[in-house]
């Protein structure tokens, strides 16, 4: 046996008995847009870059990673009470809470170019007392990446957002609105689409989707999706 053949085997043996690695969720937000101004409510998605590591060539909801200092984003009108009171239930604080939806507003602005906000100094303050809290969800075991994703949503003319003004990024392509109704085949990851149908049924009990609906949790247990309210 070869030097080389040594090493290989070392290397493949050492993959053998090496624990599988499991990564830590970490967190993330997402920005669920709706358009009313038509009659039938519209969403808007985006299509990630066959570049991603995580959910390539998908259609999404605007949204990423929590990063260090979206804690420290501007705002100008905070979370409604009861958003905040159930983010920082989870979160211990209501800085740490109030990060989540500052990521989600942040995320919004650079992936589809529209801002949830006024821009003052050439920073954006945020504007989050429109933002709903409706869904929380862990990425499985077995996924390159995985996240804590909290999934807010607003109403674009409640965020003093014109419809007409998004446009394709880096990050997102083919940035458009899409009918709730007319979803159709459109290639999109299974919690983005059971997010959608949690989204339905609220609307459909309450079009005006008051702030303190209930927030479905999804994670996963063994084999199974776990659907349990927070």
């Amino acid at each position: 046996m070869t030097s080389a053949e040594t090493a290989t085997g070392g290397e493949d043996a050492a993959q053998a008995i090496a624990p599988i690695v499991k990564p830590r969720p970490r967190d993330a937000a997402t920005l669920i847009l709706l358009d009313r101004s038509e009659g039938c409510p519209r969403v808007l998605l985006g299509k990630r870059s066959s570049r991603h590591v995580f959910m390539p060539d998908t259609y999404v909801f605007p949204g990423g990673r929590r990063d260090r200092q979206d804690h420290a984003l501007p705002f100008s009108s905070d979370l409604h009470p009861v958003v905040l009171a159930k983010l920082s239930a989870e979160r211990r604080t209501d800085r740490s809470a109030r990060a989540l939806a500052l990521a989600a507003v942040r995320e919004l602005q650079e992936e589809t170019g529209l801002p949830l906000g006024e821009t003052i100094g050439g920073r954006l303050h945020a504007r989050l007392d429109s933002l709903r809290y409706i869904a929380r969800a862990i990425t499985p075991t077995g996924y390159p990446r995985r996240f804590d994703t909290r999934f807010f949503t607003t109403f674009a003319d409640e965020a003093g957002i014109s419809p007409d003004q998004v446009c394709d990024t880096a990050e997102l392509h083919d940035v458009r609105w899409h009918a709730l109704d007319a979803l159709g085949d459109l290639d999109m990851p299974w919690i983005t689409r059971a997010i959608l149908g949690e989204l339905d049924l609220l609307m459909q009990t309450d079009a005006a989707l008051p702030f303190g609906s209930p927030v479905p949790f999804y994670r996963h247990r063994g084999r199974q999706y776990l659907h349990t309210p927070l």
